[in-house]
Order: structure tokens, then C-alpha cells, then sequence
């Protein structure tokens, strides 16, 4: 539930003008207000699962991105039944300015491509059909000039090759493998709440250069308490973190009763050292290497 000075949780990226969201509580589009970022480039959202406090702030969400004059169609990503339980919030919210297209998700595993992200959606093991994500941004390889000049490619088709065209003149074809090297290392964040410790966690995890779990439950004890609930320690989210090996671990999804939740990170960091304890509004910038 959402506290004084402490959300619901949700997670929003912003690459190349246009914004992804995950999950949209209680208090969500008050958290984005506060942080003066805009509502309308916002063109995909994700839904984990279809507890309360992960999907209740949706119908306003929607409303204020219609005040800020969006137009363009917008994607929601969500387990099965998703158009549903989206169509059911919206009685409240029946008159938008654009178009929402649905993707529902039925495997364990799946890739969608929109908006020069590459979103995997891996299900995870909590009461209800819930997923985590992979938000991942891939970056091709160098440009061989060396390579083209060798092979005698025409100057002016550089360009055009670098950006993935195939160029076929006077029965000659030049392809973008010709001059492009390997593909370089993107960028990947992973993004997991509401679930037990599973398999499938820390394979997503692996090579994130964030990744932002759950961690329910700090304080001794409560181990019995996450696994009827189908939530996690911090504990058990750091060793997941260790067995992937991401860049660096945010903690997130505390408990009502986690009034300090950094007061749990020195027991924490013994299990995994690059973790943190973000509060709202955290942002962190994510460069491509090199």
C-alpha cells in the first residue's frame, strides 16, 4: 500500500523520446508528476499482474496522458485477459484521444519489439499470472569504412548501409553485413516483483546492467510469510542477484511494516555487494559502453 512519502511500485525508462512504463498503482501518475517528466510520450506500458496495487492507477494514468494532447497509439503489455481488465478500468475513463493495441501474453517466454526496445516478458511464480521483464536496447556494430573502400562500395551508399539498407545497383548488391562489424553490447534492465525465488529470475538477470527485484521482507522470520504470500526476502532476491551476476541490484516492493529498509542492506550486501535501497524518485542513467 502506498505510505506517506512511498508509492506503489513502478518503474519508468526513457530512450530516444519515447518513455516505458512498468506497472501503474496507487499514486503512480502523482510519483511521475513529482519527478517533471511528461505523460505523453509514454508509449508503452507493462503490466506485471492484476493485484490492486500494481494496476489500480491505470485509469487516471490514462486520462492525464489524454489532457497532455497524446494522439499516437499506445501499447499496454500484460498476462492473459489483459484487454479485459483494461476495457473494465476504463468505465471510468471511456473517452481517450488515441488508440490502446494490446499484447497479451500466454507463454513463459516471450519478445516483443516496440519503440527501439526489445521488452522480454518471463513468467515468474506469485498467487496470480504474473511476469518480469527485460527491457533491453541493442546497438549494432562499427562501421567498417576500411572493409567498404576495399570492396569498392560507392561513398554515397555508406550511409544508407550503416542504417540497414540492402542496396542493389546495375546488378550489383551491397548488404549492411558487408561493412558492419559485430554487434556491439547493449543495454538491458531487469524488472521483477511479486514472486518466490525461481530459475527463471536469475536467467533473465544474467548480463543486466540493472536489475530491480522485489525484496518483500527484511526483518528475521519472515521467510514463512513470503512463501505463503509468493513474495521474497531481500535475502532471497540477493542470492538470486549472485547467481546472475547484473551490474547492480535495486530492492523495491517493501513491505508496509519496512518503514527503514536500508537499515537491512549491510546483511544484504554480504550476499550481494552492489546492492541498493532506492526511495522514490530514484533515477539512474544508463550509458552505452564506449
Amino acid at each position: 500500500m502506498p505510505l506517506p512519502g512511498r508509492w506503489t511500485t513502478s518503474l519508468m525508462t526513457r530512450y530516444n523520446g519515447s518513455s516505458l512504463l512498468i506497472d501503474c498503482g496507487e499514486g503512480t501518475q502523482v510519483a511521475l508528476k513529482k519527478t517533471g517528466w511528461s505523460f505523453k510520450p509514454v508509449d508503452v506500458i507493462c503490466i506485471t499482474h492484476f493485484h490492486a496495487d500494481h494496476i489500480a492507477g491505470l485509469p487516471g494514468f490514462l486520462l492525464t496522458m489524454g489532457n497532455a494532447d497524446r494522439t499516437e497509439d499506445l501499447l499496454i503489455i500484460g498476462p492473459r485477459g489483459i484487454e479485459r481488465v483494461v476495457n473494465s478500468l476504463r468505465i471510468i475513463a471511456p473517452e481517450l484521444p488515441f488508440k490502446i493495441k494490446f499484447h497479451e501474453l500466454t507463454r513463459d517466454f516471450e519478445t516483443i519489439e516496440a519503440c527501439g526496445y526489445t521488452i522480454d516478458a518471463f513468467k515468474v511464480h506469485h498467487r496470480v499470472v504474473c511476469y518480469g521483464y527485460n527491457i533491453r536496447i541493442g546497438r549494432q556494430g562499427r562501421f567498417d569504412a576500411q572493409a567498404a573502400r576495399e570492396q569498392e562500395i560507392p561513398l554515397e551508399y555508406w550511409n544508407r548501409l550503416q542504417h540497414g539498407e540492402t542496396i542493389c545497383e546495375n546488378g550489383v548488391c551491397y548488404t549492411p553485413e558487408m561493412v558492419m562489424g559485430p554487434p556491439r553490447k547493449g543495454i538491458k534492465v531487469t524488472y521483477c516483483t511479486d514472486s518466490r525465488p525461481v530459475k527463471a529470475i536469475a536467467d533473465n538477470a544474467v548480463d543486466a546492467d540493472l536489475f530491480i527485484c522485489e525484496g518483500m521482507y527484511g526483518e528475521d522470520g519472515k521467510e514463512g510469510k513470503a512463501r505463503e504470500y509468493r513474495h521474497m526476502t531481500m535475502y532471497e532476491a540477493a542470492k538470486l542477484a549472485a547467481e546472475a551476476g547484473p551490474k547492480e541490484m535495486w530492492l523495491t516492493h517493501y513491505s508496509p511494516s519496512l518503514v527503514r529498509p536500508d537499515e537491512y542492506l549491510p546483511k544484504v550486501k554480504q550476499i550481494f555487494a552492489n546492492t541498493k535501497m532506492p526511495k522514490d524518485g530514484w533515477m539512474k542513467t544508463i550509458d552505452f559502453v564506449d
